[in-house]
């Protein structure tokens, strides 16, 4: 039997001789939520979870499908002056790469404003498009996955700069499991250039030590979302800063 914690996502194996025939509680280790023995998926037996196969160990099947790229106005005529725009910036930001040093990079460690991070969101069809628009409205390219296949083959197709994860995402297929341990499963180069972002129920805004022990980059509390944004920032230039020796001996820019 698998219990998963709707919490925290945790994967607890039980053994079905030992487990009493009635209903159960245990209590999750890393979070120490109490979890019912009725909290196993539904789609248990049938995942790749309960198989014990790694959704990064999957051969790659053509046709899969991606996530949706979120925009705040979809008219042909805005995609259009968006087009040239991009276009218009992209070739000035070349001329001024090769004559300024170091151009990607603001003195803080962070990006150009010209400089887009892809952010990749899954979560539940309660917060899915309130997270999305509040990235999209700060500048970034934002990826909006509502199944599990999207978010994986967004995760290796395209590079993310950043991704979040709501615990009720795609819970049927145990959507959330699935992510972190598509992102657990990175080399460690990768894994240094991805933000990794846990919305969560219950743990608090940039709770460090809860982050550090569920192997988060940062933690954003759902009742902060209106705030969101701030909170990347500030979160993202301690991350920068934690490797900013380790990127400047790699010739790397911050995220």
């Amino acid at each position: 039997m698998i219990i998963v914690c709707p919490s925290c996502s945790t994967r607890l194996q039980i053994d079905d001789v030992k487990a009493p025939s009635k209903p159960f509680n245990v209590r999750c280790p890393k979070c120490n939520n109490s979890i019912g023995s009725d909290s196993v998926s539904p789609a248990s037996e049938q995942s790749g979870l309960a198989l014990g196969e790694s959704p990064s160990t999957e051969r790659h099947r053509f046709g899969r499908p991606r996530a949706a790229v979120f925009e705040i106005e979809s008219s042909e005529h805005h995609q259009r002056e968006q087009e040239t725009s991009d276009e218009a910036v992209t070739v000035l930001l070349n001329l001024l790469r090769k004559s300024v040093p170091n151009f990607a990079t603001d003195e803080f460690g962070g990006t150009s404003p010209f400089n887009r991070n892809k952010a990749l969101v899954c979560a539940g069809e309660a917060y899915r498009e309130t997270i999305a628009r509040c990235l999209a409205e700060n500048n970034y390219q934002v990826f909006v996955a509502e199944e599990i296949s999207e978010a994986m083959e967004t995760i290796r197709s395209e590079q993310l700069q950043v991704v979040l994860l709501e615990p009720q995402f795609d819970p049927t297929e145990q959507g959330a499991a699935f992510v972190v341990r598509e992102v657990n499963s990175l080399r460690g180069n990768q894994r240094r250039r991805l933000f990794f972002v846990l919305l969560s129920p219950t743990l608090r805004t940039l709770d460090t030590h809860a982050a550090v022990l569920t192997n988060e980059s940062a933690i954003v509390h759902l009742a902060d979302l209106e705030d969101l944004p701030h909170v990347l920032e500030l979160a993202l230039r301690e991350f920068n800063d934690l490797y900013k020796d380790f990127n400047s001996a790699l010739s790397l820019s911050a995220l």
